[in-house]
């Protein structure tokens, strides 16, 4: 047993506190494999936790970061053997579960992956819970007889970590898509990336219609509020729109008359408590169907510690696309 480098957030009367410091790995939760953490990445809800805005942490002390990629230094789980390269997206770390902005993170087995053989860690996490999360909306919306034929597909909040994900993922299966953004000087940079065509997200922030014009066959949305319910209003007859964020906020001004007028298709994306063989499929797709150029060209990296700055960035789109935290 030792000391480890770690960011901690804590809570006292005076408020919340975030510092990086020692951790004592006698301190770490239950789990039946340990792991020396090499990468970690930044997500919205990393954004949330850090800065103290949404209630994401539910115990303290905590140790931030909901991603992980790194090596098994000790297991006594029956998959799990020293010297595996695993992945941990969600299962609650960073929130309940002691998470992965340390050196090394104690976990249960159940929640690893192996790492994809064509993938680097830093690619995985390059691509970690909003990349991953795109692409159980793309699956999604396949199940859904979404594909290129049937039309163009929306993304909105395209500038950041799922949108460019989705974007890349979207192009390279030759789907026509059309990218919302706040941010209309990082056009060429989505361009890039594979969108057709880049719209101002206030084309979809304002009050909406119950129905309007039908512009899409489906959508992307890790905005909520009014931008869902606009996307859903200007969704084609039978098409269908995965939500998978709130950066907009929780609610959901809509009315029923696109499900019950259009046949339209609201599809739920949860990449938290996602059972494993549909991790696994998700996973295994992004090794085939992501450019890894494309990937590189999204991403940048910081170390450990720089993650208490940078953060809650996301928070007011201030960071594009993915970041990367070399952690080991």
């Amino acid at each position: 047993m030792g000391t480890f480098k770690a960011i901690v957030i804590e809570k006292g009367e005076a408020g919340q506190t975030v510092a990086l410091k020692d951790f004592d790995e006698k301190d770490l939760m239950d789990g039946d494999v340990t792991v020396r953490v090499e990468y970690s990445t930044i997500n919205y809800k990393d954004g949330l936790a850090i800065s103290g805005k949404a209630p994401v942490v539910r115990r303290f002390p905590m140790i931030g970061g909901i991603d992980f990629v790194g090596t098994v230094e000790s297991s006594s789980h029956p998959q799990w053997k020293p010297g595996d390269k695993v992945i941990l997206n969600g299962w609650g770390l960073g929130e309940t579960h002691l998470g992965a902005y340390a050196e090394k993170a104690r976990v249960k087995g159940d929640w690893l992956v192996a790492l994809p053989a064509s993938m680097s860690p830093r690619e995985t996490m390059a691509i970690g819970t909003a990349g991953y999360t795109a692409m159980l909306a793309v699956i999604a919306l396949e199940r859904a007889g979404m594909s290129p034929e049937r039309g163009p597909v929306v993304v909105t909040g395209a500038a950041g970590g799922v949108g460019s994900v989705a974007i890349a993922i979207l192009s390279w299966l030759r789907y026509h898509v059309i990218a919302s953004t706040g941010r209309m000087q990082e056009a060429d940079y989505l361009k890039k990336l594979g969108a057709a065509e880049v719209i101002d997200r206030a084309e979809l922030s304002g009050p909406g219609k119950p129905l309007a014009k039908e512009r899409w066959a489906g959508g992307i949305d890790s905005v909520g509020s009014t931008t869902l319910a606009n996307v859903l209003a200007m969704t084609r007859y039978g098409g269908a729109v995965a939500a998978c964020g709130l950066a907009a906020g929780m609610d959901l001004p809509a009315s029923v008359a696109p499900f019950i007028l259009r046949g339209v298709s609201l599809l739920g994306i949860d990449s938290v408590m996602c059972p494993k063989p549909r991790r696994e499929e998700a996973w295994k797709r992004l090794e085939t169907d992501l450019d890894p150029a494309k990937l590189q060209a999204l991403t940048t990296e910081i170390g450990l510690s720089d993650v208490i700055e940078t953060a809650p960035k996301i928070l007011s789109g201030g960071i594009r696309g993915r970041i990367v935290v070399k952690v080991g």
